[in-house]
């Protein structure tokens, strides 16, 4: 039996070419099911969905975090040390433009971790992370 996604996420996109090339070519994501209006998207076993809403932009604040301007809002995904490290030069060798680039934030603590965020061509904000120590994910 296939293990079920653990979350399903909806965002805005003005452009399905556009987000079928970042999300599909530039993210490495594998293209699901799809119509004139949406696409399905496999996040690393979660279903995250692209739809069409013309003209629509996603205006974005930020909020101050380990000395950086994080995009708020923004959605994120936890990953393995691994597969950030392999999303991050991937997203390099593509000349992505990184809102925080890929870093070590917090340092010698609990919640050690690789993080960096980006838009999407639609202006949706993105992070992903990987913690040094999985199991501290949410330690106080």
């Amino acid at each position: 039996m296939p293990v079920r996604p653990a979350f399903h996420l909806a965002i805005p996109v003005n452009d399905l070419d556009v987000a079928r090339q970042f999300y599909g070519h530039v993210l490495g994501l594998a293209e699901g099911r799809s119509t004139g209006h949406w696409i399905d998207w496999n996040l690393y076993g979660h279903q995250l969905v692209t739809h069409l809403v013309p003209g629509r932009s996603v205006p974005v604040g930020t909020s101050e975090v380990d000395g950086h301007a994080v995009p708020v809002p923004h959605f994120g995904l936890l990953l393995s040390a691994d597969d950030f490290h392999a999303l991050a030069e991937r997203l390099r060798t593509a000349g992505t433009e990184f809102a925080i680039g890929p870093y070590r934030r917090f340092p010698g603590t609990p919640a050690e971790q690789w993080t960096m965020f980006l838009h999407d061509p639609a202006g949706n904000a993105l992070e992903f992370k990987a913690f040094r120590d999985e199991s501290q994910v949410f330690t106080r």
